[in-house]
């Protein structure tokens, strides 16, 4: 069954935890729509794991509407979700609401996601009015990282636990269907997630949201030089990997790929005759 803005109220409401994960290409997206995830989030973190930037900021419209589309036509039943880059919603409300419906037009993604609180209300209410679902992100916002001075946990202070709390609540008043939290304690997510309506999906945020959602390339351990500390590893996929490419190597090397049974046949009469 396609998943939708309705199915993922609903799944708040019955307390059936919500599962996203993110893709950024067609053949992954795919393998995560044949395995039953409910959303898939098409994030700006593309700029890190799979284009080798630093962070997200340098990621374009471009890159998002490449991506998106490509997981796009991996999604059959998957909620596509896709992250509004740096400076292409702060700058103003038009550019919010244009952006968006790029997105939208040109990615097919289900939904956008864009970052921070009180500050983009406007550009929510704007974009929900357009008839784009939205996403909001509170927390650790990494397109904010500069602001704050690297990837810290946020909300610790009372004074900053409040003020998430306060933003969450603004973004649902302004139209957001749903809001990821990220790195921020496990009993403040709860909190948000018991006095908000719209489903919260957690990334480093406790087992008390509504769903969790982690970058794909971290729980299957494809890379080894760094793992957060929310990060769990579901399967190994990064050494299996690497066995399979220095089998291949040794194996073209030593001569016993290609086989016979992986080459194609030809009459050795037709070969006599090009001599």
């Amino acid at each position: 069954m396609k998943n939708t803005v309705a199915t993922i109220k609903q799944q708040k409401e019955n307390n059936d935890k919500i599962t996203m994960l993110t893709a950024y290409d067609y053949s992954t997206a795919k393998l995560m729509d044949e395995s039953g995830i409910n959303m898939l989030l098409v994030g700006d973190s593309l700029g890190m794991v799979m284009l080798g930037y630093e962070d997200t900021i340098s990621v374009t419209m471009e890159d998002m509407i490449h991506h998106t589309a490509a997981v796009a036509r991996g999604a059959k039943n998957a909620m596509v979700v896709a992250d509004m880059p740096f400076m292409s919603y702060q700058t103003s409300v038009y550019d919010a609401v244009v952006n968006a419906g790029r997105l939208m037009k040109e990615g097919r993604c289900n939904a956008v996601k864009l970052e921070g609180g009180a500050s983009v209300c406007p550009q929510i209410k704007a974009i929900t009015e357009a008839s784009i679902p939205v996403v909001a992100h509170l927390g650790l916002t990494p397109q904010s990282i500069n602001a704050f001075g690297g990837f810290k946990v946020q909300g610790k202070s009372e004074e900053a636990a409040r003020k998430i709390l306060e933003e969450a609540m603004a973004v649902e008043e302004a139209g957001a269907f749903a809001l990821v939290l990220e790195c921020v304690p496990a009993r403040l997510a709860q909190l948000i997630s018991e006095k908000l309506t719209l489903p919260t999906i957690g990334i480093g945020a406790g087992a008390g949201c509504d769903g969790q959602v982690l970058v794909y390339q971290d729980m299957l351990a494809l890379f080894s030089d760094f793992k957060p500390k929310f990060v769990k590893h579901f399967a190994d996929a990064g050494n299996v990997m690497k066995e399979g490419f220095a089998k291949y190597i040794q194996e073209v090397k030593d001569g016993s790929f290609p086989a016979e049974e992986h080459t194609f046949k030809i009459d050795d009469d037709v070969i006599k005759k090009l001599y």
